[in-house]
């Protein structure tokens, strides 16, 4: 049997390794010297792939991106009929990533917003528009809960997909400087408990 790096092509090798390297040691610190030793390309074969380490730089990020829309489609929660419980079911299996040890504890998107925001507006504005597009995604989560379970109920679920976002994001660098990934998990139960007070609030405005 192929091991997954076998049946990887060489630009896929390329960005795997890229990617692995850059969430564990940031986008400057890595080289593409670095990249191409631990692949088996060389220099000439990098650059047949890559215009330059911008360019990898917005591809891993875009297949950063893919791996991670895959990893949400193939959650549990997804299968779930009731929207409000299906909500609960995303924040669940994010809180339940969190206290998996095999799991690494860093976004790429979010490192490369605090590392090349200023440096790299190209990469930076791919960086927005992916943070956008999770919370298009997650704001058609909370859509059908609202409109399910609390109608009535004022709040701007595209602002509340963002505010997740930066409670995550957030939680993720604090786990990084206490050394302590369980924060990760605890801010995220706040927030499924926030979402929970907002709900029942909700419910009580829709039965009057």
């Amino acid at each position: 049997m192929k091991s997954i790096k076998e049946t990887l092509t060489t630009k896929e090798q390329l960005l795997q390794t890229a990617m692995e390297l850059m969430l564990k040691k940031g986008f400057t610190a890595v080289t593409v010297d670095e990249i191409c030793e631990k692949t088996g390309v060389t220099k000439g074969g990098f650059f047949h792939y890559f215009e330059s380490k911008e360019d990898l730089g917005k591809s891993v990020l875009e297949y950063y991106w893919q791996s991670q829309v895959q990893m949400i489609q193939d959650m549990p929660f997804n299968a779930i009929k009731d929207p409000l419980k299906k909500l609960y079911g995303f924040l669940d299996s994010f809180a339940d990533r969190a206290r998996d040890p095999q799991i690494t504890k860093s976004c790429l998107i979010g490192n490369f917003s605090q590392e090349l925001s200023a440096t790299y507006p190209g990469i930076r504005t791919l960086c927005d528009r992916k943070f956008s597009m999770f919370a298009d995604m997650l704001k058609q989560i909370f859509d059908e809960a609202k409109q399910r379970y609390a109608p009535r109920l004022r709040i701007d679920t595209r602002s509340l997909a963002e505010h997740f976002i930066a409670i995550f994001q957030g939680a993720l660098i604090l786990a990084k400087a206490k050394q302590d990934t369980k924060v990760i998990e605890k801010n995220i139960r706040h927030f499924r408990q926030y979402v929970e007070t907002l709900f029942k609030k909700g419910r009580k405005k829709t039965a009057k």
